[in-house]
């Protein structure tokens, strides 16, 4: 595998983490949500990761085992989950219902939180990645000298 191919990776990394970064940190923002313009509460939000070879051109294809097995991710989409939302009974809210039940979205903050650490984590690794490939790449560049 190239040098060229290993930053491609590792950018790819970095967009899908930063799309999932943003959907957790809506779905945080949004946790008390109880009336969107969809109607009802805020729906939490979850993204879906897809990978892909590393292949540009024809001769990309006609390299080695090696490179068949690197792959890029990629936030195919985004979708909003369908758990039912959680009823507490808040009579004087102005979004009750009939029987005085208000519906709250159905999200764990504290869950959440360790969503964004972990996408965080993910992020900070493919930016390591990246560094690294970046210093061997000088380091050969200097080889020449």
């Amino acid at each position: 595998m190239d040098l060229l191919s290993s930053l491609k990776i590792s950018a790819s990394g970095l967009a899908a983490n930063r799309k999932r970064m943003g959907a957790i940190s809506s779905n945080i923002a949004n946790a008390q949500t109880t009336r969107t313009a969809e109607g009802g509460p805020y729906r939490k939000k979850e993204v879906v990761f897809g990978a892909e070879p590393v292949r540009e051109s024809f001769g990309d294809i006609l390299e080695g085992e090696l490179d068949a097995q690197a792959k890029e991710v990629h936030a195919t989409e985004v979708i909003s989950t369908n758990k039912a939302p959680i009823l507490k009974y808040e009579p004087h809210h102005p979004d009750a219902n009939e029987q005085g039940y208000v519906a709250y979205p159905n999200i764990n903050v504290m869950e959440e939180m360790a969503n964004m650490i972990s996408a965080s984590r993910s992020y900070e690794a493919n930016i390591n990645a990246m560094n690294t490939t970046k210093s061997m790449a000088l380091k050969a560049l200097e080889i020449g000298r």
